[in-house]
């Protein structure tokens, strides 16, 4: 009841010109932002259908309390959705009054313009492409969980595991109830596009984290070992931050920084959630952040991951259908800020490992930043190759720009991602070529079997990640 009542709050705001879909679902009082997130975008993106539907069936002149947006939430769920399996409330009865005529109406649609399936209903810049049908990744806590406990849970809920994936092709075959292990990280699960776990216990319960392999990169690759000090520049919502706080095993110390309260507050939850207890928040600028406060001085890890036009962002593409490139002005302003925020961060005096990345597909946020960065440290800070064997590259813009990662719907079934690792030039030649190079070339063993499962439960360390 909660949910649609929140959903149908951010749809009338979203109509009113109030903010974005994210700004309203972020500054609603909603606990689960990604689960109303998700439910109004699917729901904005067949607003014309819903419309059409409620309309032909007469809906809202037999129920005449019942507000639009209300009611569009609430056909969505009756005939796109989950059905009201989450629950539903005082709607579900009143729902299903109509629901017979609601269906005829959905399905006398389908025959008036020609099509089968739901999703030929939408305009062609509507329709989900191959942005969204990624797989959908599942990052299983390290600090609650081990890979073969929940891997073992999901068999027994009836899922089907099919090992470690050893290609691309093994992912987007996915259907049904089927999953794998991701070849890359040993502590990640896909499972078929469009798999909903919001509801799930071990997502409730902290032990699983919803997050894009992409996404997942940055934190595996700045690799802090236990004991670490690592500053989150630009934290919130708390992905990254409780991947690194798993790969510290809560040993070190984060300082996670956010100008948001909003988002910081829900970052908190998810923390709280994940069972990091390494973290120290902040509301406060990263560029107000002084590198010579003695607090920072044991500082040798950073990740940056800034404000950035989301180009690359799935969701954008649910929130923004057929949503063109950022203006060049916004751009410009983009940019600005993260070659401040990068030059800001390589100014900590205590400083080995950098990892930068954004959720976009600019030039002008990615390879542009960094090379602007290096040239104004130079001899400083070096680019580390990583990942040799992934496809896609930085572009070819300036010497090395190669050695940074790009990720695409298209090329490696994630969403849009840059990543550029630096790290100090006098570090130490202890720092062994392959652990530059990344965990690709130091595979972590595949899930072990029950003895060595019920060690791990009984509370011996998990496999690092890296």
């Amino acid at each position: 009841h909660a949910l649609y009542a929140a959903a149908a709050a951010v749809l009338e705001g979203v109509e009113s010109r109030q903010g974005s879909i994210k700004g309203l679902v972020y500054g609603s009082r909603f606990q689960n932002v990604k689960q109303l997130y998700a439910l109004v975008c699917e729901t904005q993106r067949y607003s014309a259908v819903l419309d059409a539907v409620i309309a032909s069936a007469g809906l809202l002149r037999a129920e005449k309390k019942l507000r639009p947006h209300v009611a569009k939430v609430l056909v969505y769920e009756l005939l796109l959705g989950r059905g009201f399996r989450g629950g539903g409330g005082r709607w579900k009865p009143l729902l299903a009054r109509h629901q017979a005529r609601l269906k005829a109406e959905l399905a006398r649609l389908k025959v008036h313009r020609g099509v089968s399936r739901n999703e030929d209903l939408l305009e062609v810049g509507s329709r989900p492409g191959p942005a969204l049908q990624v797989p959908r990744f599942v990052r299983v806590n390290a600090l609650k969980t081990c890979i073969d406990d929940v891997i073992d849970y999901f068999k027994r809920q009836g899922f089907s595991y099919e090992g470690r994936a050893s290609s691309l092709e093994d992912l987007r075959s996915l259907k049904g109830k089927h999953f794998l292990l991701d070849p890359l990280l040993p502590e990640l699960l896909v499972f078929p596009a469009h798999t909903d776990l919001h509801e799930h216990p071990l997502y409730q319960a902290g032990h699983l984290i919803l997050q894009d392999k992409a996404s997942c990169l940055p934190a595996m690759l700045l690799a802090p070992p236990p004991g670490s000090h690592v500053i989150d520049a630009c934290a919130a919502p708390g992905n990254k931050t409780s991947h690194l706080a798993a790969l510290l095993k809560n040993q070190g110390k984060i300082f996670a920084f956010d100008l948001d309260e909003k988002r910081l507050a829900s970052m908190a939850t998810l923390l709280a959630r994940a069972g990091v207890s390494c973290c120290e928040l902040a509301e406060k600028d990263f560029l107000a952040v002084s590198p010579s406060d003695q607090r920072y001085r044991q500082v040798q890890y950073i990740l940056l991951d800034p404000s950035c036009s989301g180009s690359g962002m799935l969701t954008r593409q649910l929130e923004e259908p057929g949503a063109g490139a950022p203006s060049k002005k916004r751009l410009h302003a983009l940019a600005g800020f993260q070659q401040r925020a990068l030059c800001h961060a390589l100014a900590f005096p205590s400083l080995r490992r950098l990892v930068y990345s954004t959720c976009s597909l600019c030039q002008e946020e990615n390879e542009d930043v960094v090379q602007d960065a290096l040239q104004k440290s130079p001899g400083t800070f070096r680019l580390v190759p990583v990942l040799p064997s992934w496809p896609h590259r930085g572009l070819g813009t300036f010497p090395g720009a190669e050695h940074c990662l790009r990720a695409s719907p298209e090329t490696t079934l994630t969403g849009g991602f840059f990543i550029a690792v630096l790290e100090r030039e006098e570090v130490s030649s202890s720092v062994s070529q392959t652990e530059a190079l990344g965990p690709e070339l130091t595979p972590s063993p595949a899930p072990k079997r029950k003895q060595q499962q019920r060690k791990l439960a009984a509370g011996a360390s998990t496999p690092p990640c890296t």
